[in-house]
């Protein structure tokens, strides 16, 4: 399995994928979006994504990255938003080496670390984070707000 970072001269594959990704979290199919979304990030710089590619240049999964910043540590903090491995290439290890580039990255760049979310109910995620080093936060509360 090759991972490597996500191209411009990838995102037609990568759009089914993220699409497939969206599925599964119950919204709606839209490739042509996923195309326009994944675009707009990459080439504006605004997240990093790895994409897991087999020898027969399928891609597998990946993994989407976006910067925030620490204000207390003074550093760049990474956000690993979004997590998919197609279903016919699960239990390959290929989530944990994605995972792995994604700690590679924040190594490279000085960070503070990794940080993420997962609800309750992703048995499989919650599951997958702990056995890759990452800690459950139950010292504090997350809040969130919508205009919608």
């Amino acid at each position: 399995m090759n991972i490597r970072r996500a191209l411009l001269s990838d995102i037609e594959k990568l759009a089914v994928l993220f699409d497939q990704y969206r599925v599964f979290y119950d919204k709606s199919t839209n490739v042509k979006a996923a195309e326009h979304f994944l675009t707009e990030r990459i080439t504006k710089n605004e997240s990093v994504v790895f994409i897991a590619e087999n020898d027969r240049k399928e891609l597998t999964g990946f993994v989407q990255l976006y910067p925030i910043f620490s204000s207390t540590r003074m550093k760049r903090l990474w956000l690993l938003n979004d997590l998919f491995v197609q279903d016919r290439f699960r239990s390959q290890n290929i989530s944990i080496q994605l995972i792995d580039a994604a700690k590679k990255l924040a190594v490279e760049t000085e960070s503070a670390g990794l940080i993420l979310e997962t609800a309750k109910s992703n048995f499989i995620g919650n599951k997958l984070y702990p056995r890759t080093n990452f800690e459950l936060d139950n010292e504090h509360n997350y809040y969130s707000w919508s205009p919608e």
